[in-house]
């Protein structure tokens, strides 16, 4: 069974295609920096690969190069997209309608109307979705909810300090997010130290951010919380923030509501703490060259992470790894290092000669270290992928 696998994030899309259940890869592509003057795409089928640069305006363009990829002529795997016998997402929110689901008018309305909670991801997603039903009405498509890996979230760690109706009304509580990265973390972590016990903090770190709190690959608890602008800074979203500031802010700006949401979607994080990027590869360049809000952005994204990572190990009595994974997570030596800086106290050496040489999956402390720290590349489409035909089969059945 051929399942194409698209992975829409706040400013990426990456996509892949597997051959299941033997879950051979037959090609994988991207794009990043979506919205941007430049965003870099590539692809690679078999032994074609490509990277260019160009002007990715949203994601229903990214959808488009995409499939144009996949069915070229001369370098595609595929002649035809009606070749793939489903297409999976690793959608984002649809509240109540979580875990995995054939996507159908009754999903892509709940997502639509709950724009607002995530806005970055939904409108992309149900724009994507709805037309590649048009354009493919035989082709099932599949909906991975990221909150579904946190449905086992005990409820002293879903629940707000509001009105307890609000959560039952209106559906007001911790959602979390990343779950698909999450999950394949858990799962692969307990493979490579070959345990099926083990209390891990897995730190999603890339365009959008979140630390998980698992036992045995189970979650529970995870920074992001009702929508995915809370936790951790992001590239250009908020994080946690006390929204008594709003009215203070309507006041001293003359700015509505709606003006200064989007001003805590769009201009904020890391975006908005330094004035100059969203990207930590750039913040990182310039810190180094003395941009003092460059670095005070970088140390205030790794504030916040220290201030979860505490809080998770004591969730969990402790930890027996810490996972680094996404974009920033696999290739920021200096969060890295700077999450894990005296951090003995909590049984975390870390050994800076691996943490500078890391290529793929590696461990980044002693062989003494009572915590290992690892950093491990997630596979959020081959969880899709699975979750896909699985969802596909009961459909047949």
């Amino acid at each position: 069974m051929i399942v194409l696998v698209a992975n829409l994030g706040s400013t990426s899309f990456k996509y892949r295609v597997f051959d299941l259940p033997a879950e051979t890869q037959l090609a994988r592509g991207g794009i990043d920096r979506i919205g941007e003057e430049e965003s870099h795409c590539f692809v690679e089928i078999g032994d074609f690969s490509e990277e260019l640069t160009r002007s990715i305006p949203d994601h229903a363009a990214a959808v488009r190069i995409c499939l144009e990829q996949l069915t070229h002529p001369e370098s595609g795997c595929l002649k035809d997209v009606s070749e793939v016998s489903a297409i999976g997402f690793k959608a984002v929110f649809a509240g109540n309608m979580s875990g995995v689901r054939i996507v159908n008018e009754e999903l892509l309305s709940k997502m639509e109307s709950l724009s607002d909670i995530a806005p970055a991801h939904n409108p992309p997603y149900a724009r994507a979705m709805r037309e590649l039903s048009g354009a493919f009405p035989d082709i099932p498509l599949v909906a991975a909810l990221e909150t579904g890996f946190h449905e086992t979230i005990p409820p002293e760690n879903r629940i707000y300090a509001v009105p307890l109706e609000w959560r039952d009304e209106y559906e007001v509580q911790r959602w979390g997010f990343h779950g698909a990265s999450h999950r394949y973390i858990g799962g692969r972590i307990g493979q490579i130290l070959d345990r099926d016990d083990l209390r891990v903090v897995s730190c999603h770190l890339g365009g959008s951010n979140s630390l998980c709190a698992m036992k045995g690959g189970v979650s529970q608890a995870n920074s992001l919380g009702m929508s995915p602008q809370t936790g951790l800074p992001h590239n250009n979203r908020v994080g946690d923030f006390d929204p008594f500031a709003l009215p203070v802010l309507m006041k001293a700006t003359g700015k509505n509501l709606a003006e200064l949401l989007e001003d805590l979607s769009n201009k904020s994080g890391l975006l908005g703490m330094s004035g100059l990027s969203s990207d930590v590869r750039d913040l990182e360049e310039a810190a180094a060259a003395g941009n003092e809000r460059a670095d005070l952005a970088l140390k205030a994204f790794v504030a916040s992470i220290r201030h979860y990572l505490g809080g998770y190990m004591t969730v969990l009595g402790g930890a027996d790894a810490i996972v680094f994974t996404g974009g920033i997570g696999e290739n920021s030596q200096r969060v890295r290092t700077d999450v894990c800086r005296n951090m003995e106290w909590a049984g975390v050496h870390l050994d800076e000669s691996r943490n500078q040489e890391v290529n793929g999956e590696a461990r980044i402390t002693t062989d003494d270290s009572p915590v290992q720290v690892w950093v491990v590349p997630t596979n959020e489409e081959i969880v899709v992928a699975r979750q896909t035909v699985e969802a596909v089969s009961h459909l047949k059945s």
